[in-house]
């Protein structure tokens, strides 16, 4: 053998060694994978201690599917409602554990309850022929509304928190459902026979943005006869075009959009409140005796989950304010993250619905205008009148003062008094 091909075999020799323990280094795809799981569960918040005393634990016998809320409301109420319990106008509580997991909008996830336990999450429900999914399931909540997008920081986080739950269960995609897909209602108005359609609860959930395959082509009970299709959701997880369900119809009463639609078995609950085009609020309870179910005018908003006073959502003209249990998406609706809603921190700062990415943070007392252009400021060289023309005193022109004071163009009665430094806001052209 000559030097030459001594020396060739020598670095191949070498190159080898070098490649093979380069490989041996390396982490493998299943160790990043556990890797970053553990990082993850190490950043979920404990919330357990704050689970409400009266709520009876009881170990789950069998774990057999998943299940994908959204909350119908912001992370600091979700967290009160999941832990320590529904409150009811009527007076009526429960004691909590409604989940086992909430996932913030920011992808911050808090554990409710172990997850050995049973979580009084699905309420009435049925899943090829199981049911009471409660006792066979985990729950996790998503802060935020079915007819709203779920953020891209929420489906990374419950991505990975599905992946942890399925290797611990020995469950594949097909064990992960929303609420909407197992939630079934007795027969009512609009249904003759026990059917689905009782929640909407996650039918905006798309699951391959959370890693996840196809869920069922069919529904189980519906084609066995146990239950009537509720066609909306029917078109949506299995009608021919397979579309996911994205946040396609607002809450706004319409031609197909209706109460049941929109809020399920909460259509006519207390909780629930119909905004009237005119400003007139009614709650589901009332609509009934005072209104009548087949009078709502089209363009009726919906809110779901309004415990508290029913007059913070009256409007009082165009500047609107955040207050416990009146959330953004209750007052601008399908606007709140537009760039003509306006907001106005409490800091002073202002920031457009466009600029907003972390909605569970927005101070209450945070006010906002919706559909509007701006800021104009008042300067020297540009009055109220440059700048909005003859609307500079009307009702729906709005000043910002250098206190952080909103004021309507027809309640300043001297435009000369007026600071430098005063910021306009005109309705913007719709």
């Amino acid at each position: 053998m000559d030097t030459q091909t001594t020396w060739l075999r020598s670095r191949h020799l070498l190159m080898a060694a070098v490649i093979t323990l380069a490989l041996s280094l390396a982490p493998s795809a299943e160790a990043r994978l556990q890797s970053e799981a553990a990082r993850f569960q190490r950043s979920i918040v404990d919330y357990r201690a704050r689970l409400n005393p009266r709520f009876k634990r009881i170990k789950r016998e069998k774990t057999k599917y998943i299940i994908v809320h959204t909350a119908e409301l912001g992370l600091k109420s979700t967290l009160r409602v999941v832990s320590r319990g529904k409150r009811f106008r009527n007076g009526r509580r429960t004691h909590g554990g409604h989940a086992h997991y909430v996932v913030a909008r920011n992808g911050r996830t808090y554990r409710i309850l172990d997850k050995q336990y049973v979580a009084d999450h699905a309420g009435r429900s049925m899943w090829d022929g199981d049911t009471d999914i409660s006792t066979l399931s985990i729950g996790i909540e998503l802060v935020g509304y079915h007819y709203a997008p779920i953020a891209p920081a929420q489906y990374r986080s419950v991505g990975q928190l599905i992946d942890i739950l399925q290797r611990v269960y020995g469950l594949d995609d097909r064990a992960v459902l929303t609420h909407s897909q197992v939630a079934y209602g007795r027969p009512n108005r609009w249904h003759r026979h026990d059917h689905r359609g009782r929640k909407r609860c996650a039918k905006n959930f798309n699951r391959a943005k959370a890693g996840l395959g196809p869920t069922w082509r069919y529904d189980p009970d519906v084609r066995s006869g146990r239950l009537v299709a509720d066609r909306q959701l029917a078109a949506v997880y299995y009608g021919p075009k397979q579309y996911v369900a994205e946040a396609r119809e607002a809450n706004v009463i319409s031609k197909i959009n209706t109460a049941w639609v929109i809020a399920g078995e909460d259509f006519d609950a207390a909780t629930t409140v119909y905004k009237f085009p005119d400003g007139r609020l009614f709650t589901g309870d009332q609509i009934a005796g005072r209104v009548g179910w087949d009078r709502l005018p089209a363009r009726t908003v919906v809110l779901l989950n309004q415990e508290g006073r029913v007059e913070k959502l009256r409007d009082d003209g165009p500047v609107k304010t955040i207050a416990d249990g009146v959330t953004a998406w209750s007052l601008a609706g399908r606007s709140y993250n537009h760039a003509s809603t306006i907001y106005f921190l409490p800091s002073g700062r202002i920031k457009t619905g466009a600029m907003i990415d972390d909605w569970d943070d927005l101070p209450v007392h945070t006010r906002l205008i919706v559909g509007y252009k701006g800021p104009f400021e008042l300067r020297k060289d540009q009055s109220a009148y440059r700048i909005a023309g003859k609307a500079y005193k009307a009702p729906q022109t709005i000043y910002y003062l250098p206190s952080h004071e909103l004021v309507r163009g027809n309640k300043i009665t001297d435009f000369t008094q007026l600071q430098r430094g005063t910021l306009v806001f005109l309705p913007a052209p719709s």
